[in-house]
């Protein structure tokens, strides 16, 4: 059926750790299944957390010890793919009858990686998406995918894609997908800006696809009992901002500020043919007589065994 109900779930990673966050997100299947629901994207990091404010001890040139304790609790928290977590994922994307894509924090050796979930009702975790660039800071803590995880996923309501966060910006990417022939265009963030809303405004229209926006939302320093240099203390250090937009940069649902909840919209991917009618960013629109892109989809090992 072309037209369907997808749902952001805005949510944000808890203090305790990752067993309480994902307690979290398996309390909202009996919401997923009430809104009816085929596709659910839910933020960047919310299994492993986003640290913001953190500076992991790191000054330019040299390192503290206590940097190193901050970056083995990170480590300690984020999650192994697969592992038990995306096997209790994988249970709720059958039982809720829902696609999933999820923000984690994913080992990789002693290296952390941000990458994107991909879970099918019938077959489990499918395919997951690593963070190509790491955004400042985000450096010193994450590792940067390749090309070998930049997956399309058909699903029961439509062709899936992810780009996480500021991958968003990426013009390069953002071209890849499109040519990958993605309808859904699923963005797990943290970023809270108004800003943020107009890039998912301006992806859609762009790539004439349905996109839906995923953010965090974490109550302020005050609230939390810590402090974080140079924030407001009373000001959330996640305001949220999730929302879905249709095809022609139209908001369909959203945003949501400053609380937990779903957000739910009905699409229709057949109106994406009629939409890309005037304006196909890679097929009548291109001009690659000017222009090309080449994409290495390898896997990068910086060892190999032959």
């Amino acid at each position: 059926m072309a037209k369907t109900k997808v749902a952001a779930l805005q949510v944000g990673a808890l203090p305790t750790g990752k067993k309480a966050t994902l307690d979290l997100v398996l309390g909202f299947e009996e919401k997923i299944i009430e809104s009816g629901a085929s596709v659910v994207v839910m933020p960047e990091a919310l299994l492993g957390g986003y640290p913001k404010g953190e500076i992991f001890g790191t000054r330019l040139g040299y390192r503290l010890p206590e940097g190193r304790e901050a970056y083995g609790r990170y480590y300690a928290n984020a999650i192994d793919v697969p592992g038990p977590e995306t096997d209790a994922l994988a249970d709720l994307s059958r039982r809720a009858k829902a696609s999933l894509v999820v923000g984690v924090i994913e080992r990789g050796g002693n290296t952390l990686y941000c990458s994107a979930l991909f879970f099918e009702p019938e077959s489990g975790l499918m395919a997951k998406h690593r963070k190509l660039m790491p955004t400042g800071t985000e450096r010193l803590i994450w590792g940067q995918g390749d090309g070998s995880t930049l997956p399309i996923v058909d699903s029961a309501a439509g062709r899936l894609g992810a780009a996480i966060c500021w991958e968003n910006h990426m013009p390069l990417l953002r071209t890849a997908m499109y040519a990958k022939g993605v309808q859904i265009w699923c963005a797990p963030t943290v970023d809270e800006r108004d800003v943020w809303q107009c890039s998912m405004r301006h992806i859609a229209h762009e790539g004439r696809s349905f996109v839906i926006s995923a953010c965090q939302v974490q109550q302020s320093p005050s609230q939390l009992g810590i402090e974080v240099p140079n924030w407001e203390p009373s000001r959330p250090l996640i305001r949220g901002g999730s929302l879905i937009v249709g095809p022609y940069g139209d908001v369909l649902a959203g945003p949501l500020f400053n609380e937990v909840g779903l957000v739910v919209a009905e699409i229709d991917t057949e109106e994406l043919v009629r939409a890309r009618y005037d304006f196909d960013v890679v097929g009548h629109y291109a001009r690659p007589d000017v222009f090309t892109l080449s994409v290495d989809t390898r896997q990068k090992r910086p060892v190999e065994f032959n």
